[in-house]
């Protein structure tokens, strides 16, 4: 259970709003990983790299379908949310890596520069909790 309506609220908007970007960038790693690199300014991949891109998309398009099921229900399928808080994570630690060494610019990694520690931020923060001792629900 949620502790108030409008956390309820928050969380399901955020839920929908991650899975829609998910949906987007899965869609883009599967049909158009190429195009999406120029765009921007990341430099050629060699070929066989579009088959991993293609693995990624249909991950995230697995991504999309779970926050869409949470969104409904987040106590009830809490566990979806665990495991994007997780993905948000290493892709920020990741993304600063990148960003640190100088493998990419702050201009190509775009919104993976802060949208992961808002995404982290309002999941854990809404997180559904229990009412009665509030600790994390169970109900999976």
């Amino acid at each position: 259970m949620m502790s108030s309506p409008t956390q309820s609220r928050v969380l399901r908007y955020m839920l929908g709003f991650i899975g829609v970007v998910q949906l987007f960038l899965g869609l883009v790693f599967i049909f158009l990983p190429m195009q999406f690199a120029s765009l921007v300014g990341l430099s050629s991949t060699p070929p066989w790299a579009l088959w991993m891109f293609a693995m990624f998309g249909a991950r995230a398009l697995g991504f999309a379908y779970g926050m869409f099921v949470a969104m409904r229900d987040p106590a009830r399928h809490s566990a979806w949310i665990r495991a994007m808080i997780v993905v948000q994570a290493i892709d920020w630690i990741d993304t600063m890596y990148f960003l640190m060494n100088g493998s990419v610019t702050l201009m190509q990694v775009t919104t993976a520069a802060f949208l992961p520690i808002i995404f982290i931020a309002v999941l854990v923060g809404m997180y559904p909790r229990n009412r009665n001792n509030n600790t994390i629900s169970q109900q999976e």
